[in-house]
């Protein structure tokens, strides 16, 4: 008797499976995790620099009477500074030497700056404003005068930037006029390229 209920049993069971249709059984997927960001990090554009200029210029001797025009000259030489990233804005200083070589009338003379630098931090672009003092000596006159300008700076590399700058310097009563009255103002613009090496 208990063989034929346990018969009546298993039929019973395959009929309902076999009614119900044959379900597959379930299969967890492995978990996957997710691959990792890279993040990359911002600009910073901290810390000291040194390098190289050449540029091109024009000077105008204002009321300069029978003395010849300052005219086109040359100026190439070397800067160095160091600048703090505030996050949107950059502060910093630069002193910089140039070689100024007019194309005639004068002997070359010297060009010498100490600015101050404000940017606009940009990631890998720096725009620029800079403001502060020029000294410029060219034959017989010797001279202080005011100097700013515009710039910006691009990083090729987090060690290496490359620029360029346009800076005008003003320069009072630099040389006398033939009566020995002081007057002759010069006026100097001068455009450059920059290459500088950030440590």
């Amino acid at each position: 008797m208990k063989k034929v209920g346990y018969a009546a049993l298993a039929s019973l069971i395959a009929g309902g499976a076999y009614a119900g249709g044959y379900v597959a059984p379930v299969v967890e997927q492995p978990v996957v995790a997710p691959a990792p960001v890279t993040i990359t990090p911002e600009s910073d554009w901290t810390g000291f620099y040194a390098g190289l200029q050449y540029g091109k210029g024009s000077g105008d001797l204002g009321n300069r009477g029978a003395l010849a025009d300052f005219g086109d000259y040359d100026g190439y030489g070397l800067h160095a500074g160091y600048q703090r990233d505030l996050g949107r804005f950059v502060l910093g200083g630069e002193l910089d030497y140039n070689k100024i070589s007019p194309d005639e009338n004068y002997d070359d003379g010297d060009l010498t700056r100490l600015r101050l630098r404000a940017g606009a931090d940009m990631g890998r672009f720096l725009p620029y404003v800079t403001l502060g003092a020029a000294k410029i000596s060219v034959d017989d006159f010797s001279e202080t005068g005011l100097t700013y300008g515009l710039g910006a700076d691009f990083k090729v590399t987090e060690r290496f930037t490359v620029g360029a700058e346009y800076s005008r310097s003003d320069f009072k009563d630099v040389l006398e006029d033939e009566t020995g009255i002081s007057g002759r103002d010069l006026d100097t613009d001068l455009v450059q390229l920059r290459a500088s090496y950030r440590f």
